[in-house]
């Protein structure tokens, strides 16, 4: 902007419509051009800005004092800057990820609003919007691969939450349409004496056409008989990394898995009699997975070999004296094991408390990598499927993994006599070239007198 070289510059102020009015006083002293930055900023004027719609006008006060202003409309420039949106770091053990976009170039975006997912070997990761704007540009292929720091889109930001007026005017146009079907009514008064089989059609006109026009449709591809078709989908990156460690597995360790089988019937006791007040104190539901857990940890340390791990690279046996138990769980997207970590300092409500908490997050795809890296033994619970039997496969780089099954009433022999009783298989996967036979039974056997009676875990035995 250009000021007369006369005049002098006093405080600005924000007037109607966006306008800075700027005061320039014949009779003031101040000549510091500084200053004159200082109340710009302070009326809202970028420096960037210039004069939209020059307008002058003097001003006379009381006679003595007299001065000019002009008007300076603010511009839209430095508010719609245009930001790179890059991606986000990856973890450590993650290097690279695929892209799948939630938005398209055009679409308005809010602050925090997810724009895409980068798919990763062993999570997804979204990536927010960080203002509200519009996407100008899509910088990578929808499934074009990513590393840390590439950039993705750029945003133009707008500086307001885009307006949605429209759900308004669905209500007012409601109440429009109700005269409609009111004056249906008549018509159909006349016809109904006369002709007894079509009196539905003509009852409810409106509703029989559209009926009549979508059953053509519907019942098209139905009528082909023979036809036969397959389509190909993709595999995402993490049901392909999944297929890759599975096959390392196998082809690395020597599985073997043993078999027992539990009585549940003291567990189901003890948690319909306390799940009351345990729901009362800790806000969390009691559940089965968490005496499984504490059972493992109880095993675990009784049996370190299980928590042992070989390390091919330097032909060592890896002993942890930390015990963190990976729970599969499963998602539309593959396979997840969170970890649960240092079990064996954990009571029954901690271990409730974590599953709860890392549960929600996977059923939100909020799992972070830090979540599931690590693991030193691996808990999978097919019973919720109603899985009867199975062996498990383990779960690199530990060397065992307990199978849970669905409850059963069954026969078995108590005390010489024969009752019903409900009865869970468990299955322990191990690998034979670190655990003996002897130490696999044993510690399946340990979880088994943990879970039939927690007071071994109270006593020690």
């Amino acid at each position: 902007m250009k000021l007369t070289s006369s005049s002098a510059v006093g405080p600005a102020v924000l007037g109607s419509r966006g306008q800075a009015d700027l005061f320039h006083f014949t009779s003031c002293p101040v000549r510091d051009q500084s200053w004159l930055r200082v109340v710009l900023f302070l009326a809202g004027v970028s420096l960037c800005q210039g004069p939209g719609c020059p307008d002058s006008r003097k001003i006379v006060f009381n006679n003595t004092s007299v001065f000019s202003v002009r008007f300076f409309r603010t511009t839209a420039v430095c508010k719609n800057d245009v930001i790179t949106v890059k991606t986000p770091a990856f973890a450590e053990s993650v290097t690279e990820g695929d892209v799948r976009w939630e938005k398209a170039v055009g679409d308005t975006v809010a602050e925090d609003e997810v724009v895409c997912e980068i798919e990763t070997d062993k999570t997804s990761v979204q990536v927010p919007s960080p203002a509200h704007g519009v996407i100008e540009a899509l910088l990578v292929p929808d499934g074009g691969k990513v590393e840390g720091g590439t950039p993705l889109f750029t945003l133009r930001k707008t500086g307001a939450a885009p307006a949605k007026p429209k759900p308004a005017e669905a209500p007012a146009a409601a109440p429009k349409a109700e005269p409609a079907p009111s004056a249906a009514p008549p018509p159909p008064a006349a016809p109904m004496p006369t002709r007894m089989p079509p009196v539905p059609s003509p009852s409810q006109p409106p509703s029989s056409k559209p009926v009549s026009a979508v059953k053509p449709t519907a019942a098209a591809p139905l009528a082909e008989p023979g036809v036969r078709t397959e389509h190909r989908e993709k595999m995402n990156r993490m049901r392909q990394r999944i297929a890759q460690r599975l096959k390392e597995a196998q082809n690395t360790c020597a599985m073997l898995t043993t078999f027992n089988e539990i009585d549940m019937s003291n567990i189901q006791e003890m948690r319909a009699r306390h799940k009351d007040a345990f729901l009362k104190k800790h806000n969390l539901k009691l559940g089965f997975m968490s005496a499984f857990v504490k059972a493992s940890a109880f095993a675990l340390q009784e049996q370190p070999i299980v928590n042992a791990v070989i390390d091919d690279s330097t032909k060592e046996v890896v002993y942890r004296d930390y015990i963190d138990i990976s729970v599969a769980v499963a998602t539309p997207r593959g396979l997840v094991v969170p970890v649960i970590r240092n079990v064996e300092t954990m009571n029954y409500a901690d271990i409730e408390r974590t599953i709860s908490e890392l549960g929600e997050k996977a059923r939100k795809n909020e799992l972070a990598i830090e979540d599931m890296d690590g693991g030193t033994f691996t808990i999978s619970n097919g019973g919720v499927f109603g899985s009867l039997f199975g062996t498990p496969i383990i779960n690199p780089p530990q060397s065992a993994i307990l199978g849970m099954h669905a409850i059963f009433d069954r026969p078995v022999a108590v005390g010489g006599k024969v009752e019903v009783r409900p009865m869970m298989f468990v299955a322990l996967t191990y690998d034979h070239r670190l655990i003996d036979g002897r130490e696999a039974v044993t510690f399946l056997r340990k979880i088994k007198a943990a879970v039939e009676d927690p007071r071994v875990l109270l006593l020690d035995l």
